[in-house]
């Protein structure tokens, strides 16, 4: 739509283009770059991800304000335990594990604050952007990983109010349902037979058996938010 010159919208579409003129040449937009420093820019690796949630998760310096728990339950009910190898007509996600794993540290020690229930749930939360690493390449890669991963896990710790680092005693319990849950899966869905389970993780605890039945992705969403609003609330009241 053409507007005519001299009447008092062309004065407000004039003052506004000229207020944008002046503003480049301030430097008020500094992304825009031109010539060698504009390539250079654009030649820049992406270090972030856009989650479904809307949010832009920096990959380098997470920040607990671009984390959701929506993204996290979609991410890992997508992300495949033992690399996608295992029975059944559903991949055995990360999501369906980690309710089974809140549930293994529940059983061991009866009477679990809801705070560190909410942790056992959450041990695997940074890889909804990460992907399941078997320990083995976990160990391949080294140390860099190693402090990607702690600082993923420190954002998502605190931006559900549990404390940065975890106190010792509670991370020792945590790995010990991991392994539980480890040693149902292998023998159950995985492949391993029962010595060699055993062997690789461990008796589980006395007492506690289950049945291994993948979920859909879809099933294991909702499972693992279910749980998540369940305990969430607990640790608040």
């Amino acid at each position: 739509m053409f507007v005519k010159r001299g009447s008092c919208r062309w004065f407000r579409v004039k003052l506004v283009l000229e207020g944008v003129c002046v503003a480049f040449r301030r430097g008020a937009f500094p992304a825009v770059v031109r010539g060698p420093a504009r390539r250079r820019k654009l030649d820049a690796p992406r270090a972030w991800q856009r989650m479904l949630s809307g949010r832009r998760l920096d990959l380098l310096e997470p920040s607990p304000f671009d984390i959701e728990i929506e993204d996290i339950a979609h991410g890992l009910a997508r992300v495949a335990r033992w690399n996608g190898q295992t029975i059944g007509a559903h991949a055995f996600s990360v999501a369906q594990h980690s309710v089974v794993v809140e549930a293994i540290a529940a059983h061991i020690r009866p009477g679990l604050d809801p705070r560190w229930r909410l942790a056992a749930l959450l041990h695997d939360a940074p890889e909804y952007v990460i992907g399941d690493m078997i320990s083995p390449f976990k160990a391949a890669l080294g140390l860099d990983y190693r402090a990607f991963e702690e600082r993923l896990e420190t954002a998502i710790h605190l931006r559900f109010g549990l404390p940065a680092r975890i106190p010792a005693d509670i991370r020792t319990l945590i790995k010990s349902a991991d392994r539980a849950s480890a040693f149902f899966e292998a023998t159950q869905i995985a492949g391993f037979v029962h010595d060699e389970g055993l062997e690789l993780f461990g008796a589980p605890p006395p007492g506690c058996t289950l049945r291994i039945e993948p979920a859909s992705a879809s099933d294991a969403q909702a499972l693992y938010l279910d749980r998540y609003q369940a305990l969430s609330i607990a640790a608040r009241g």
